[in-house]
């Protein structure tokens, strides 16, 4: 039995200035001996993590309104696992609490923010897997007031929600046709949203929070850090929206983090993916969703 250790190579943002995570890979096969070979698969969750660590992007700020603070910095939450994500089912715009495992993961996210810069507002989906995520998070870091915003909820999903994705096909055959379609003006059966109405309701919602946080481009004013909580074809609308050119920023894992600079109509990634506060717990990968197949 051999282990591969791997390092990150960033995708491709041609809209960042620049990223200084290396794009190099280095393969290390390492033997290990018949006697922990067990020990070994029965871990094989933790060395998995541990080998594959959550991707993060640094960025400098070339932009001199940038330069000068007047950025909003926003941090986009997903929420955390629902029954229906561990089961394998589309939400969409359903309205399904978080399971004791997503309870879990706001609490550690919550605590993490709240050791990190001051957080000057906590917005969310009105859903309440995001809403209570949301408020788990506000409530730790000063009691602030959760505000809502619909724009910011999960892909309208339409015939296809609350079916298991893995029998979507056969019970609804058009519709999940429309949802794999890469056409980004196709609904979906049902009164579904296609990936084009998605992306100009998020964005411009978190286009709406930038400009109202962002400081003022006078040298003394620095702009405000808040927190955006949503759901995972939300959060990869948003990576598309800040690196227009670049390879697919990947799953968006319950609770990851990601970091986003807002100045006027520019918009950075400062961090993606980051799940640091989920390591050494039970609650890292077991959701479902939060890359094409939403959640």
């Amino acid at each position: 039995m051999s282990a591969v250790r791997t390092q990150w190579a960033s995708p491709g943002c041609l809209h960042s200035p620049r990223l200084s995570t290396r794009s190099v890979k280095i393969a290390v096969c390492v033997k290990f001996p018949a006697t922990i070979k067990t020990l070994l698969l029965k871990q094989s969750f933790a060395l998995t993590r541990l080998l594959n660590p959550p991707l993060t992007l640094s960025m400098s700020f070339s932009s001199s309104s940038c330069m000068d603070g007047s950025y909003a910095e926003i941090v986009v939450v997903r929420h955390g696992e629902t029954e229906w994500n561990a089961d394998g089912r589309i939400q969409g715009h359903l309205d399904v609490e978080l399971n004791e495992a997503g309870k879990q993961q706001a609490a550690l996210v919550a605590d993490r923010l709240s050791k990190e810069p001051k957080i000057s507002a906590v917005y969310s989906s009105d859903l309440k897997r995001a809403l209570v995520t949301a408020e788990t998070i506000a409530a730790k870091c000063g009691g602030l007031e959760v505000i809502t915003d619909p724009d910011l909820r999960e892909r309208n999903l339409g015939e296809l929600q609350g079916l298991v994705f893995r029998e979507a096909a056969k019970l609804s055959p058009k519709a999940h046709k429309a949802f794999l379609s890469h056409r980004t003006d196709q609904d979906i059966p049902g009164g579904g949203e296609s990936l084009g109405h998605l992306f100009q309701r998020c964005t411009s919602s978190l286009q709406r929070i930038g400009n109202k946080h962002k400081g003022m481009p006078d040298h003394l004013s620095k702009g405000e850090r808040v927190v955006v909580v949503s759901h995972g074809g939300v959060i990869r609308s948003l990576y598309k929206r800040a690196c227009p050119n670049g390879k697919s920023g990947g799953k968006v894992l319950n609770t990851s983090v990601n970091i986003f600079h807002l100045c006027d109509e520019e918009w950075t990634i400062k961090s993606w993916g980051d799940v640091s506060h989920l390591q050494q717990t039970g609650y890292l990968e077991s959701g479902f969703g939060g890359d094409k197949t939403s959640g």
